[in-house]
């Protein structure tokens, strides 16, 4: 039984916490005591302490009592809170999906002789893995990933709820979107070439650009068509894309009444009520994953891996928390068990290039009813 720690108590975090804590001695931080106290009452084996990951010195001397750090903190506190794990000499996986590039870390991480697995999500995160693993077994030249978490009621009028917080949304709307096409590196703006796509038991929903491929542009640079969208109820986008041209969602602060305020805090809090998703409300997460390429025996394939998870009713876990939070705790008894032991900094399509980690995440996740479908055209 190992030591492990849990930074932020969040949806997703908590999720981890608590399936981790099933083989493991678990510390769950966040800097909310209220929070820590909610998911007390899921899980009483945890322990809880109230800790400010801002609060470099703290933090680096709290997780110097144990084996391993799990890390799923807003991704603006992200990059930060990874270097300072990794400064610490602690190995971590991390769900954080900050905006800055992780492999910038991977020297230090070498020096300090970490392991520290990133974007361990589910997209980033699957994906990649999934990626990776393909990768290996054939030449590919085409890789797509739509996904997107949704509510179950749809709710005018975004038709969204959000499993987690609203300024993180909001980065995927106002991010450049990174593609790569015939080889080179095409930035698009967000929430533009919107499509219809189909799903079974879902229907018709809205596809656009989004800047999800991350480390893939260099991890895997011999494939000359890539791209990532994000998946929404019909509808959404028109509402978010008002929203950001008349400025909502500008850092500029404007003055009201002699007060100064940024449009995207006031935004974020008034979405926070809009888009918050109910302890208990019910939510699904889609994906499609689309491979194309040569095979090993010289023929076209494609492959295609779809899942669909819904809340799950019996242990009150979002399908958010459970298809990202899972992939890392997996991530975390794979590393614990022994089966990757490189130091550096690694996405998941470094790890899904190993056949045994791909197996153990996938079995892992399949054991909690998650369930990747698989299937080839040749």
């Amino acid at each position: 039984m190992h030591k492990v720690i849990v930074l932020g108590a969040g949806m997703v975090g908590s999720a981890m916490a608590i399936d981790m804590a099933k083989d493991h001695n678990v510390t769950l931080t966040d800097s909310s005591q209220i929070i820590l106290n909610k998911v007390i009452q899921k899980c009483n084996a945890l322990i809880t302490q109230q800790l400010d990951v801002t609060n470099k010195e703290e933090l680096q001397q709290t997780i110097k009592q144990h084996d391993l750090v799990l890390c799923a903190v807003p991704g603006f506190l992200g990059f930060e809170t990874l270097k300072a794990i990794i400064e610490a000499e602690k190995n971590v996986i991390d769900i954080s999906f900050f905006a800055e590039n992780s492999l910038e870390l991977d020297a230090l991480a070498k020096e300090k002789n970490v392991t520290a697995i990133v974007d361990c999500g589910v997209a980033p995160g699957m994906h990649n893995l999934i990626l990776g693993y393909h990768n290996e077994k054939m030449r590919l030249t085409d890789v797509e990933c739509l996904v997107g978490g949704l509510p179950k009621e749809k709710k005018w009028p975004f038709y969204y709820k959000a499993p987690f917080s609203p300024i993180d949304v909001i980065e995927e709307y106002t991010r450049p979107a990174r593609y790569v096409e015939a080889g080179k590196l095409v930035v698009k703006e967000p929430l533009t070439d919107c499509e219809y796509v189909e799903f079974d038991r879902v229907g018709t929903l809205e596809a656009f650009n989004s800047d999800g491929l991350r480390t893939i542009i260099h991890t895997m640079p011999d494939i000359p068509n890539m791209k990532e969208k994000t998946l929404r109820y019909p509808g959404h986008v028109e509402y978010i894309r008002v929203l950001k041209e008349s400025g909502f969602f500008s850092e500029d602060k404007v003055e009201v009444n002699g007060i100064e305020i940024s449009p995207l805090e006031f935004t974020s809090k008034i979405l926070f009520n809009e888009w918050r998703l109910g302890e208990t409300e019910e939510e699904i997460t889609v994906m499609r994953i689309t491979l194309k390429g040569e095979n090993e025996n010289g023929q076209d394939e494609e492959v295609v891996y779809t899942l669909h998870d819904e809340y799950c009713k019996e242990t009150q876990t979002s399908s958010m928390a459970r298809t990202t939070g899972y992939t890392a705790t997996a991530a975390a008894n794979m590393f614990i068990d022994g089966l990757f032991k490189e130091k550096g900094v690694f996405p998941p399509e470094l790890i899904g290039k190993n056949e045994v980690c791909f197996n153990y995440i996938m079995k892992y996740l399949e054991d909690r009813n998650i369930h990747y479908v698989k299937s080839q055209i040749i």
